[in-house]
């Protein structure tokens, strides 16, 4: 089901004034696996990103993001029932056609309904309609059907979950609450189908898994952010961000850096800098103009990066004014690290280049 400008000014005016019925992200909090894989109702906000890159057996590149979101309504046991709407369950999904030069994608919006959508920790499961993730063990399972493409995926983590932040906590603002929960799988080695325009390949390669629960996140001051994960190819990944305000970089800016077995070293905003070069990409939907190629150095590390992409064109376009458009998309990466040649590949998020983000407020 496709959201409407109705829908969606019907749901915010819900949502606004429900914020108090959820807790905040605090220090403290001690991750649990595999119960922190699924729902946290408590919290207003959640979200399971998954994005890859691809290779075909003919050597076609693709890059694939699935995205579930769930967004509390209302808590109010009253309220309960088949159709109720206590969560409103949005899903994002995207194929790049890295070597096709072109790029698909698709969103919809629903409520739980009789097993429409959903995350569900006893059937190990998170769906929404068709598009699904089933868990086996650690392993996951992604399937997704378009109009123009699908793809069926088997993920398998080569690494533990990654917990981002100190003290249980990714903090994004100043003060108590401003702040989510935030871990990663960020090595999924990926094998499976992608059928596209009536052609079916057969691919492999490495994948991402981002999740994200919290109630307040941003300050209003705030007007987005650029957010790298960059699987490198000597076993080391970075996660890097950067919180934009008006004509600065926000300090609560951070990253991790993950080295081969699996250690994780908090990065902090003055410990690198993600700089955005001259090439840039305008929107034609939006006008928005997003750097595509950038600059990473993370001092701390002696690494220095140029991160590019082979389609400019990988912006996710919603049917509301209300809800945020991005550019998401496969990238490149080469540089050194200490003198030595390194390379990978990663995926990119922009947000609040067309306006500011309202998420998390």
């Amino acid at each position: 089901m496709r959201s409407s400008a109705v829908a969606w000014l019907l749901l915010i005016a819900a949502i606004l004034p429900a914020a108090a019925q959820y807790k905040v992200a605090l220090p403290g909090y001690r991750y649990e696996f595999p119960r922190d894989y699924f729902n946290h109702p408590e919290f207003q906000t959640e979200w399971w990103y998954y994005t890859g890159n691809l290779t075909a057996s003919d050597g076609h590149c693709f890059g694939f993001e699935l995205t579930f979101f769930r967004e509390g309504v209302d808590r109010d046991p009253q309220k309960q029932g088949t159709w109720g709407i206590q969560d409103l369950y949005l899903a994002h999904l995207a194929l790049s056609d890295l070597d096709g030069n072109a790029f698909y994608h698709g969103e919809r919006t629903n409520r739980a309904g009789p097993g429409i959508a959903g995350i569900d920790a006893n059937s190990k499961l998170i769906w929404n309609g068709n598009w699904k993730v089933t868990w086996k063990g650690t392993d996951q399972e992604v399937e997704a059907i378009d109009e123009h493409f699908s793809f069926s995926l088997n993920l398998h983590p080569e690494k533990p979950p990654v917990i981002h932040g100190e003290n249980g906590v990714s903090q994004k603002a100043e003060g108590l609450g401003y702040a989510s929960h935030y871990f990663s799988l960020t090595r999924l080695q990926t094998n499976g189908a992608v059928q596209l325009n009536g052609k079916s390949y057969r691919v492999s390669g490495v994948a991402w898994m981002d999740h994200e629960f919290f109630t307040h996140q941003l300050e209003r001051n705030q007007i987005g952010w650029d957010w790298f994960s960059l699987q490198l190819n000597d076993d080391s990944e970075l996660m890097l961000y950067r919180i934009r305000k008006d004509g600065s970089v926000d300090p609560f800016s951070a990253g991790t850096y993950i080295d081969p077995k699996g250690h994780s070293v908090h990065l902090r905003a003055d410990d690198f800098a993600l700089l955005p070069e001259s090439q840039a990409w305008k929107s034609a939907a939006t006008g928005a103009v997003y750097p595509v190629q950038w600059h990473v150095v993370v001092s701390k590390l002696g690494i220095e990066l140029e991160v590019t992409t082979r389609l400019k064109a990988q912006e996710l376009t919603g049917n509301s004014q209300l809800v945020p458009n991005y550019w998401e998309g496969a990238i490149d990466v080469k540089g050194q690290r200490g003198g030595t040649a390194i390379a990978g590949v990663g995926y990119l998020e922009m947000t609040g280049y067309d306006r500011a983000v309202e998420l998390g407020r």
